[in-house]
C-alpha cells in the first residue's frame, strides 16, 4: 500500500500541461490535485482541490485515464514515501491562478526541462501518455 494517495488532473492547452509549483515539500513540477478526505469522492476531492489550489475554476468533461504509484515528490531525501495517484483528464472552466500552498503555475511543453517534473510523472505518467497518444507529443 502507497503512503500517500491522491487524486491528480491532466489539464492540456495544445500540447502543453498544466504543473504547479508547491511553496514546501518539493520543487519539482505536480499535477493539480491532493488527498482524498474521509467520505469523499475522487471527483468531489478533485473539485475541492481545484478550489484551493487554482482560484475560481472548476472542471469539466473529466475522464478517469488511470492509476499510477511510483516515489513521492519530495526534496529531502531522508523522507521517502510513495504516491499512488489517480489520474484524470478534463477541462479547467475559469482561468486557473495560484492559491494556497501553490506559488507558481507552469503551462509545460515537449520542449521544456523533464527534470524539473516529479518522478511518478517522468517514469509512470508520460510513458503511459504517450504509448496511449492522449498527449500530443513525441516519444
Amino acid at each position: 500500500m502507497a503512503d500517500i494517495v491522491k487524486i491528480g488532473l491532466l489539464v492540456l492547452r495544445g500540447d502543453q500541461i498544466l504543473f504547479c509549483r508547491k511553496d514546501r515539500d518539493t520543487s519539482k513540477l505536480i499535477l493539480p490535485g491532493g488527498r482524498i478526505e474521509p467520505g469523499e469522492s475522487e471527483t468531489a476531492c478533485l473539485a475541492r482541490e481545484l478550489q484551493e489550489e487554482l482560484g475560481d475554476v472548476t472542471c469539466a468533461d473529466l475522464e478517469r485515464l488511470g492509476t499510477y504509484e511510483d516515489i513521492a515528490a519530495n526534496d529531502d531525501s531522508t523522507k521517502v514515501k510513495t504516491l499512488r495517484m489517480t489520474l484524470y483528464q478534463g477541462r479547467l472552466i475559469g482561468e486557473p491562478r495560484p492559491c494556497s500552498e501553490i506559488t507558481q503555475l507552469v503551462w509545460f511543453g515537449p520542449n521544456s526541462d523533464r527534470s524539473q517534473l516529479s518522478q511518478i510523472f517522468l517514469n509512470q505518467i508520460l510513458p503511459d501518455l504517450l504509448r496511449r497518444r492522449i498527449l500530443p507529443w513525441d516519444a
